[in-house]
């Protein structure tokens, strides 16, 4: 029995590595707590507590882990950058006319570094070169856009 007691953190090794590797497979942080868990009741047997704390020491951690520690893992994980791709990451920006806009005749601005065709969104509007833009909407190749307010001194 002597050799179980001394040996048992060799058992909570055991088990924290195996449910690292399980996690690896899963990734949804679930196990990796539990395998903290396990790293805790090895710590606890490696101290030569009895056993009975040992497995409430490791449930407590897992649990403390589950609890407090994995919302915020998760959370981290699923925030990040919302990534626009093609075109679509035009839209809201600003752009400066450099031909004359009308509802008529499109005319030509230039928005994150490259020359578009563009129209105004509202067909009455007559939008000159050198006024800011903000680009409401894109299709196809043409941006559709509307005039951003100036202050005037």
């Amino acid at each position: 029995m002597d050799w179980i007691r001394d040996h048992l953190w060799e058992t909570w090794l055991a088990l924290s590595i195996a449910l690292g590797v399980a996690e690896m497979f899963s990734l949804d942080l679930i196990l990796a707590m539990l395998a903290a868990g396990a790293v805790i009741g090895m710590v606890t047997a490696l101290l030569g507590l009895p056993i009975f704390v040992q497995v409430l020491a490791a449930l407590g951690a897992s649990v403390a882990m589950l609890a407090l520690v994995r919302p915020a893992f998760v959370k981290r994980l699923h925030s990040g950058p919302e990534l626009a791709l093609g075109h679509g990451k035009l839209v809201g920006t600003r752009g400066m006319v450099t031909e004359e806009i009308t509802g008529l005749a499109p005319g030509r601005i230039k928005a994150a570094g490259e020359i578009w065709t563009a129209l105004p969104y509202d067909e009455n509007l007559r939008i000159a070169p050198g006024e800011t833009v903000e680009i409401l909407e894109i299709r196809g190749a043409t941006a559709y856009v509307h005039p951003v307010a100036t202050l005037e001194p």
